[in-house]
C-alpha cells in the first residue's frame, strides 16, 4: 500500500479528530491495517489527538459516609435540636494473660484473639489477647470490625439478571 499525499491528509486529519487506529483503517478501506496507521502515525511523529477513542471511564465512588446516629436533644421549650453522632467501635483494651503479661507473637495460642493493638515498632505493642472462637482468629469484638456482612460485597445488577446468575450458580452447584 502506497502513501499518498492525500491519505496522509486524510490520516491527520481522522487522527485529530480522536478517531482510532483501526477506526481510521476501516474509514479509509483498500487494505489499509490497523497496524499500518500506527506505524505512519509514529513515523510522521503526530501528536496526541484532541479527543478521546473511548469514553472516559467512570471515576471510583467516593468512600461511604461513617453511619451516623441521631441523638434528640433534651426538651425544652425551644425547637427540639438533633445532634449527629458518629457510631464507632468501642476500642478494646489488650486483655493481659493469666501470668500477668500481656499477649504476644510468642505466647499466641488458637484460643487468644489475635488483634494486633498499637505500632509493631514499638514496645508497647501487643496483641488483644482475649479469648477467641474456634472458627475465628478475632474475639467477638475484633471479628465483627474484620468480617463485613456478605450482602454489602453482593455485586449489583440490572434487573432480571440476579435470577439468571442465581440459576448459573445452582447448576455448578449440582455439577460439583
Amino acid at each position: 500500500m502506497a502513501w499518498t499525499e492525500d491519505r496522509v491528509e486524510t490520516l491527520k486529519k481522522l487522527w485529530t479528530e480522536g478517531l482510532s487506529a483501526s477506526q481510521i483503517a476501516k474509514e479509509m478501506g483498500e487494505g489499509v491495517t490497523r497496524n499500518a496507521i500506527i506505524g505512519k502515525v509514529h513515523r510522521l511523529k503526530l501528536s496526541g489527538r484532541a479527543t478521546p477513542s473511548r469514553p472516559p471511564r467512570p471515576r471510583a465512588k467516593p468512600a461511604p459516609k461513617p453511619r451516623i446516629a441521631a441523638t434528640a436533644a433534651p426538651r425544652t421549650s425551644a425547637p427540639s435540636v438533633r445532634r449527629e453522632v458518629p457510631i464507632a467501635p468501642v476500642p478494646l483494651e489488650p486483655k493481659p494473660l493469666p501470668s500477668g503479661e500481656f499477649a504476644t507473637v510468642l505466647t499466641l495460642t488458637n484460643h487468644i484473639c489475635k488483634w494486633p493493638i498499637g505500632d509493631p515498632a514499638t514496645p508497647e505493642f501487643r496483641f488483644c489477647g482475649r479469648k477467641s472462637s474456634a472458627a475465628s482468629p478475632y474475639c467477638d469484638s475484633h471479628a465483627s470490625q474484620a468480617y463485613q456482612p456478605q450482602s454489602r460485597r453482593r455485586r449489583r445488577t440490572p434487573e432480571g439478571t440476579n435470577a439468571t446468575l442465581d440459576a448459573l450458580a445452582n447448576s455448578r452447584r449440582k455439577i460439583v
